[in-house]
């Protein structure tokens, strides 16, 4: 599995577990309007950084945080290289 694909299969699977309504994924999607809410997206964070051994949130304090579906994955693309 490609890491888009395993980063959007969280987004599913949080959902489905959270009882959340998740909207279509999309690149241009606004995280906010996802359907998902900030303990959603900390247990993603949580569970891509056990999975991948990466969190690209803690690498610099000057980061320019994500803001839609598109951002996410490449922001996770970007610090697994």
């Amino acid at each position: 599995m490609d890491l888009r694909a395993a980063i959007l299969a969280q987004f599913e699977q949080v959902a489905k577990e959270q009882r959340k309504t998740l909207a279509p994924l999309a690149d241009d999607l606004v995280l906010l309007d996802s359907g998902l809410d900030s303990l959603c997206f900390a247990i993603i964070v949580a569970r891509l950084e056990d999975a991948l051994g990466v969190d690209p949130f803690s690498a610099s304090d000057d980061v320019a945080l994500p803001t839609t579906v598109g951002e996410f994955v490449k922001f996770y693309e970007d610090a697994a290289k």
